[in-house]
């Protein structure tokens, strides 16, 4: 693709307790794009992710907006990207507003009360999740799809050019998973890179840069709509899907 990565890791080994999880990859996914990242389970994604979000690490190098990850400050990190992780925890008891107003931490100062452009950017956040009318709830009180909301909707309010999703559609029924590819398309719009795991294949298949993962390794990287794309998914999927055009949409059956 012909814009310049917003991220760039290079990575020659990762291993989590002495066992190697990923082989030698370097992923750069663009700016003002969305790239999906697919593959078996156990493939590595997530481990991936992870290293790219600087929570595991790892031999090899990670550049982010083309500066090296390590002369970044911890608050321009936060600032620069944001993170929903797969079951993320948050405690319970704050209300779901007050979760969301944690994405604002980054821009405020040390021990400085909300500002008004903080609180316009948690209701805007919780009002595209459709998230709003229980701003007042604890969290323990909110049911999976609608928690899932809330933490989506904390990770928008950063308003980072960089957003990275571990599967991001857990708990979400149809409808919101339909919400939530909109959302993507607004924050590539705004200029973002967004990058997600998913294990959604037609909701991939809507990225505009596929990455097809299996074993630890990068097995192929490319638009969804080619077929060498698809060859690769089939591939990694022990041949047991089928990829098929339907009124312009690419989506994946299986076999």
């Amino acid at each position: 693709m012909s814009l310049s990565p917003a991220l760039q890791i290079d990575v020659q080994r990762l291993a989590l307790s002495g066992r190697p999880v990923l082989q030698p990859l370097t992923l750069a996914p663009p700016r003002r794009a969305w790239t999906a990242i697919v593959g078996p389970n156990g493939a590595g994604k997530s481990t991936l992710l992870k290293a790219m979000s600087g929570l595991l690490p790892f031999d090899g190098h990670l550049m982010l907006d083309d500066r090296a990850w390590s002369t970044w400050s911890a608050r321009e990190r936060a600032r620069h990207l944001a993170w929903l992780g797969q079951n993320e925890s948050a405690a319970d008891e704050l209300t779901a507003f007050d979760v969301v107003m944690l994405g604002r931490l980054p821009h405020q100062a040390w021990l400085a009360p909300a500002s008004a452009q903080d609180h316009a950017a948690v209701e805007s956040a919780m009002r595209q999740t459709q998230s709003w009318d229980w701003r007042a709830r604890p969290l323990g009180r909110l049911s999976g799809g609608e928690r899932q909301r809330v933490l989506l909707a904390r990770a928008l309010a950063v308003h980072s050019a960089v957003l990275l999703m571990d599967e991001p559609l857990a708990h979400l029924d149809p409808p919101h998973q339909s919400d939530w590819v909109h959302l993507v398309r607004d924050r590539v719009k705004a200029g973002a890179a967004v990058v997600s795991v998913l294990h959604e294949l037609n909701i991939a298949l809507q990225a505009d840069w596929l990455v097809v993962m299996a074993d630890g390794a990068i097995v192929h990287q490319g638009p969804p709509q080619d077929a060498a794309t698809h060859a690769a998914l089939q591939q990694v999927f022990q041949q047991r899907l089928q990829i098929l055009q339907v009124q312009g949409r690419w989506i994946a059956l299986n076999a």
